[in-house]
């Protein structure tokens, strides 16, 4: 984590623990894996590009055009699709 040390595992020990790594990984916490002592790797969490967290996340957001749903509109989709 960020003003932290990173916590640092060997590469046998990251292979026992792999599952226990990925777990604290998602809580936020940075993992060093070393070879020999030597850091050689960093387990860090991926932020998500869009934090969609339910319905209505995106209002304000997505503009429509306004025959977005037409029957001119979905009939050329269909032609895309040879449907």
């Amino acid at each position: 984590m960020a003003g932290h040390a990173a916590e640092r595992f060997n590469i046998h020990d990251a292979k026992t623990n792999l599952s226990r790594i990925i777990e604290r990984v998602e809580q936020g916490e940075e993992i060093v894996i070393s070879r020999a002592g030597t850091p050689v790797a960093k387990v860090v969490p991926l932020t998500r590009r869009v934090n969609r967290t339910g319905r209505g996340s995106l209002r304000g957001r997505v503009q429509l055009a306004s025959d977005w749903d037409s029957a001119a509109t979905n009939a050329e989709i269909a032609r895309d699709f040879d449907a």
